[in-house]
């Protein structure tokens, strides 16, 4: 059984999850690719590097994000959401999506031993070479569930 979700499930369900998918599209190319996000004020936050995905939201700022909860094929939940790309080049910007990536992240975090590594994608050096950060202020978001109940 199919079931909409409310607007507090979906932030829930946004708040929750770490991964997600952005859809971008631009002259003519689609691209959709998995991102670690933080939700926060109705705003997804993200850093990625230079590639296909940024040249596309900066020519074409509308873009789609789609996250899901999966536990089973008959119990899950998507959320998806639309809204406009804003990259984030002001030094207080990127401080504040650094503050609520590594708040969001760390929560899910632990194990000491990534938090060190270079793979961890969160660090605060200040330097431009960090990456680029990015928000997604979010315009509209639906979400279904479809949870059955074992009999």
């Amino acid at each position: 059984m199919l079931r909409e979700l409310n607007k507090n499930e979906i932030k829930n369900i946004l708040q929750k999850m770490m991964f997600g998918h952005i859809g971008c599209h631009a002259d003519g190319v689609t691209y959709i690719v998995p991102i670690c996000y933080a939700y926060d004020n109705e705003c997804i936050f993200c850093r990625t590097s230079e590639g296909l995905k940024l040249r596309l939201l900066r020519e074409n700022p509308a873009v789609c994000f789609q996250v899901e909860n999966i536990d089973t094929i008959l119990k899950w939940e998507s959320v998806v959401c639309w809204g406009t790309f804003h990259e984030l080049s002001q030094k207080d910007e990127r401080m504040e999506a650094i503050r609520v990536l590594q708040q969001r992240v760390l929560a899910k975090v632990d194990s000491d031993e990534l938090l060190r590594s270079p793979y961890w994608p969160f660090a605060l050096s200040g330097s431009k070479d960090d990456g680029v950060f990015f928000c997604i202020q979010l315009k509209e978001m639906t979400g279904r569930s479809s949870i059955f109940e074992s009999v």
